[in-house]
């Protein structure tokens, strides 16, 4: 749940403050919290054999939520809401397909080229970089790569988890 905190964080300085250098940097840094935290829970859980019949829910609704948050703000920074919203749908999309696997009886297909560690490396470094470039020449060009490259790697994700899902279930 912190991780929805932290995003939001990030989601506010992409959102109100998208041009400062130190707003990007600390945005970059939300985004890394935010995997930590994912891994941590997911540690705590199996690591500590503390899981509970709701622990599904509390690892998987909060990463949707938290990626949402940083993906949508991301297109509000660059002045392009849709392509923000495409991404933070393509994003919910990807893990719908790696669960319908799993209600398949298949093996939960994390593969990308745009998974969750993927997306969130792609907005760390499109801050950083952003930070990086609007110091030196006042752009934001890295901004928009990384949200491009979130919305567009995360729909061919879908399609490659789609696919997979197909070749085992033998349709091809």
């Amino acid at each position: 749940m912190l991780s929805i905190v932290i995003s939001g964080a990030g989601a506010v300085l992409l959102f109100y403050v998208p041009s400062s250098v130190g707003a990007l940097l600390c945005a970059a840094l939300c985004a890394q919290l935010r995997l930590l935290c994912n891994l941590l829970d997911g540690m705590v859980a199996i690591e500590g054999r503390r899981q509970s019949p709701t622990g599904a829910l509390y690892n998987e609704i909060p990463d949707r939520i938290a990626d949402s948050l940083l993906i949508v703000a991301l297109g509000y920074a660059i002045h392009s809401p849709a392509i923000g919203w495409l991404g933070a749908l393509a994003a919910a999309v990807t893990a719908y397909i790696r669960a319908l696997g799993g209600a398949l009886r298949l093996p939960q297909d994390f593969r990308g080229p745009m998974a969750k560690p993927h997306r969130m490396a792609v907005l760390t470094a499109g801050c950083a970089l952003g930070a990086l470039e609007m110091w030196l020449m006042g752009s934001q060009w890295a901004l928009v790569a990384a949200a491009w490259l979130i919305a567009l790697g995360s729909i061919v994700t879908c399609a490659t988890r789609t696919l997979a899902i197909a070749r085992q279930l033998g349709v091809r």
